[in-house]
């Protein structure tokens, strides 16, 4: 909010808003609502997540997680399917209680799914030690060397259908979460989205306290220009 010429009360409604509604707010419904040029709403946003994402960088799961890649994106007409299509490749994991309820949720938009890229996620977001579910992809096979507890499986809906069963239905609702507000994204800006998904759903048991905490972590982040994130 440093040098705004917008008025505090339609950052904190935006704050609000991005913090409480599970759908999100698009830049083209706030700029209608409360009357700002596109560009301003845009650019508000996308401040706001800078906040939700720096508040959660130093997060670290831990104990038990499951991990699963997936591609996020507008379907490319005439484009192969699978791990291979052009779609923004993300590297989605979520810590379970002991009872195997879902925690906490990291999810990174990554270049490609080499095992040497998802290390290098991995080491970022999962602490040794942890036990980690995946499919049987060979990609993840250096977990087990590098002192996690992998647990690989083969995934089926016939054989075990509830194999990464909390994970799945998490990317499916982030899935269901851009192509239902922000209407399909580009690559350049997917990881703020995931970013502000993450932010609400490691935070849904604190709903009395998520305007608060938000405008906390907003007063207490370095700001981002519109130059930074256009370039």
């Amino acid at each position: 909010m440093h040098r705004t010429r917008t008025s505090l009360i339609i950052w904190f409604w935006a704050i609000y808003l991005l913090s409480n509604d599970r759908r999100g707010i698009s830049a083209s419904q706030l700029s209608k609502q409360f009357g700002i040029s596109y560009p301003t709403a845009w650019l508000i946003l996308h401040k706001i997540r800078k906040a939700m994402a720096d508040r959660d960088k130093n997060y670290v799961l831990h104990k038990i997680v499951e991990m699963d890649e997936t591609l996020i994106g507008a379907s490319t007409e005439g484009g192969k399917r699978g791990r291979g299509a052009k779609k923004t490749k993300v590297l989605a994991s979520v810590s379970l209680t002991k009872s195997g309820h879902p925690l906490y949720l990291k999810m990174r938009a990554i270049d490609d799914f080499k095992a040497s890229t998802l290390s290098r996620a991995v080491s970022n977001t999962i602490s040794p030690g942890t036990t980690i579910s995946t499919d049987k992809f060979p990609s993840y096979n250096w977990l087990a060397k590098s002192g996690y507890n992998h647990l690989p499986e083969k995934f089926s809906l016939v054989d075990s259908p509830d194999h990464l069963k909390w994970l799945h239905t998490i990317i499916s609702n982030v899935k269901a979460f851009i192509i239902g507000t922000y209407h399909g994204l580009c690559s350049k800006h997917l990881q703020s989205y995931l970013d502000e998904y993450s932010y609400r759903f490691n935070r849904r048991k604190f709903e009395g306290q998520l305007f608060n905490r938000l405008l906390n972590a907003c007063i207490s982040t370095a700001t981002i220009t519109y130059g930074e994130l256009v370039a």
